[in-house]
């Protein structure tokens, strides 16, 4: 199981290192490098409809799990106490029902004084 190391930052840096994940809370977002190694960058947004960072003050955890489906890889894997899980590859139609999913969450939220 691969191992992170995590970094709390004002800024997202131009250049990200391998097996780092950045931690902006100023900017409420952590970014790393795509762990299946392809290089591309991975941005999840720290919010109440997408992903919430875990701190216990030596390690961190982003849930839920990361499906990088726009990808050319689709990797998919769970940061856990700075340790990164892979999960198994979803179809297409797992795809579509967890990005419809996703948009009803965030529209339940964001519509829910209405």
């Amino acid at each position: 199981m691969k191992t992170l190391q995590h970094r709390f930052v004002e800024f997202i840096p131009d250049k990200l290192e391998d097996d780092i994940l950045y931690i902006s809370l100023d900017y409420c977002t952590a970014t790393h490098k795509c762990m299946c190694g392809c290089g591309n960058e991975v941005v999840t947004p720290l919010s109440p409809t997408d992903w919430e960072l875990t701190f216990n003050g030596e390690t961190v955890s982003l849930y839920p799990s990361i499906g990088n489906w726009n990808f050319k890889c689709k990797s998919h894997y769970w940061i856990t106490k700075n340790r990164v899980r892979h999960a198994r590859m979803w179809s297409e139609k797992e795809i579509d029902s967890g990005r419809e999913r996703d948009t009803q969450k965030k529209n339940k939220y964001f519509n829910r004084d209405n």
